[in-house]
């Protein structure tokens, strides 16, 4: 199909042939349907479709399955039949087997190439979120995004914040008194959620070189658009992060990309896979941050395709900008089930060939119901479909494989030597040093201040006949002994870990404009 990505469709008993037109791809789309019905393979013919096109893609593999993308497929492969007798049955004339290009990536730098953010970039409304903090908490995360940026001092990874958030603490009076309450408690707080971070692996996620958002948009040497595939199983484990992660990717194409306005094809197709992660217990703010996003997206030339089980886990208001959508069989097993297939039905362009509730109900492994965007962005008709066979290999390729084409690929080295500049840690350390030194040589001052006036004052006292005592004697040189213990003690502590402690605390004021 020209200027379109083939889905399926064809044949007796499934009416036309379904594209999605290019033109319209950056309308965004839904691909939803319970486990084992096929999303997959829809999300894999889809990336092989687009790229092909020419568009770049990015995705999230799950399961593990999609790095099959980069080897071509082969005759042994079936879904339920040979892929060339279904690519015949719904007349794919052009069906070969293919290998595409491909780059991996992966937050913990095992099965690709590393990928990360700085703690600056991320911002404090999505890392609030990523570690579940109260409103309170909130608002102090808040203040010290602040104070980084008033202060000169660069957020790049977790112990940037740590060190930042400790300096906040041990000046809670002052900056209290500029930017409202900040207590102990909520520091902690924060503090042990940054812990938790950090056993979960989300260290990894902060730091540089920060991933370029270029990087995702190439296309090779044949202008085939690079698929770009983040391995996400063993992230999974943390969804949050992984919610997270996705959320401030998209956030940055947003806020970067320049306005295209409606393109013949999209710059980027980014597929946001087990999509409710990101809308389960998700506060308002955020939602309408997505629903802005998704809104507005549009006209930077990116399209947004939400993979879920059921299109009632993305809020209303983003479904309703769905306009490209693949329902795979849902299972209506209890009252609540039967509702939202009810509910899901009744978006779509009534079809009078067949009624839609059933159809969503009884298509099989392979087949959806399908509607996409036609002429003028106007929904299309929906209609059973039954899904092409994807060109490249069906499951994922062997580690071997995938370390070969991470070694072929142009991002080899680029990302993988973690670097350590000078950020907030750094120069917080440096101030807390400085401070310390000057309060060692105040005290040094001080002290050789002391002596000449010692002096003068014990000659006085022998030049003017004044009698000392036994008792008096011995009280003098005690007490003498007894204070210079004390100002060792002081200036041992200062020099210390706990005396920089203190004059960071007591000094940090005067020493935080340096």
């Amino acid at each position: 199909m020209e200027d379109a990505v083939f889905v399926g469709g064809g044949g007796p008993e499934y009416g036309v042939q379904q594209g999605l037109s290019l033109k319209y791809a950056n309308r965004h789309g839904l691909i939803a349907g319970a486990t084992g019905t096929g999303k997959t393979v829809t999300l894999q013919i889809l990336a092989e479709g687009f790229s092909a096109a020419g568009v770049p893609v990015f995705m999230a593999d799950v399961k593990g399955d999609l790095s099959g993308l980069a080897k071509a497929g082969s005759a042994a492969a079936k879904l339920h039949e040979p892929f060339t007798e279904r690519a015949a049955k719904i007349g794919f004339t052009d069906y070969a087997y293919a290998a595409f290009p491909v780059t991996f990536w992966d937050m913990f730098g095992q099965q690709g190439h590393p990928v990360r953010t700085t703690l600056s970039e991320m911002g404090p409304l999505l890392l609030s979120q990523l570690l579940e903090l109260s409103e309170a908490q909130e608002g102090i995360l808040n203040i010290a995004f602040r104070l980084a940026d008033e202060e000169g001092l660069p957020l790049l990874d977790l112990k940037d914040l740590q060190a930042l958030l400790v300096w906040i603490g041990e000046n809670a009076k002052d900056i209290s008194l500029r930017y409202g309450n900040v207590s102990s408690a909520s520091v902690g707080a924060i503090q042990r959620r940054l812990l938790v971070l950090e056993n979960q692996g989300g260290a990894k996620l902060f730091g540089e070189p920060a991933l370029a958002l270029s990087d995702l948009m190439r296309c090779d040497a044949d202008g085939r658009g690079m698929v770009n595939i983040l391995a996400a199983d063993q992230l999974m484990a943390s969804p949050k992060l992984y919610a997270t992660f996705l959320l401030w990717l998209l956030s940055e194409l947003f806020e970067e990309l320049p306005e295209v306005g409606d393109p013949d094809k999209p710059k980027l197709v980014f597929f946001f896979d087990e999509a409710h992660l990101l809308f389960d217990d998700a506060p308002k703010a955020l939602i309408n941050k997505v629903e802005q996003v998704a809104r507005l997206i549009r006209s930077k030339g990116v399209g947004v395709y939400f993979i879920t089980q059921n299109p009632a886990d993305v809020p209303e208001d983003i479904l309703g900008q769905l306009g490209n959508r693949v329902q795979h069989a849902l299972r209506a097993f209890t009252a609540k089930d039967r509702k939202e297939l009810r509910m899901a039905a009744e978006t779509y362009r009534e079809n009078p060939a067949f009624d839609t509730e059933t159809a969503i109900r009884e298509v099989g492994v392979g087949e959806a119901v399908t509607s996409m965007l036609q002429k003028k962005g106007v929904p299309g008709i929906v209609e059973r479909t039954l899904i092409r066979p994807p060109s490249s290999q069906l499951g994922p390729i062997t580690p071997d494989e995938r370390a070969g084409v991470m070694a072929a690929s142009p991002m080899a080295g680029k990302y993988d030597t973690l670097l350590d500049r000078t950020s907030a840690f750094e120069i917080l350390k440096d101030r807390a040093a400085k401070a310390a030194a000057e309060a060692a040589r105040a005290e040094e001052k001080a002290e050789e201040a002391e002596e000449p006036a010692a002096r003068d004052f014990n000659a006085g006292r022998r030049y003017s006949g004044t009698r000392v005592t036994r008792s008096t004697s011995r009280s003098t040189r005690s007490s003498t002994s007894f204070g210079d213990q004390m100002t060792k003690m002081v200036v041992k502590e200062l020099t210390g870990t706990m005396g920089r402690r203190i004059v960071r605390g007591i000094l940090g004021g005067l020493f935080k404009g340096r």
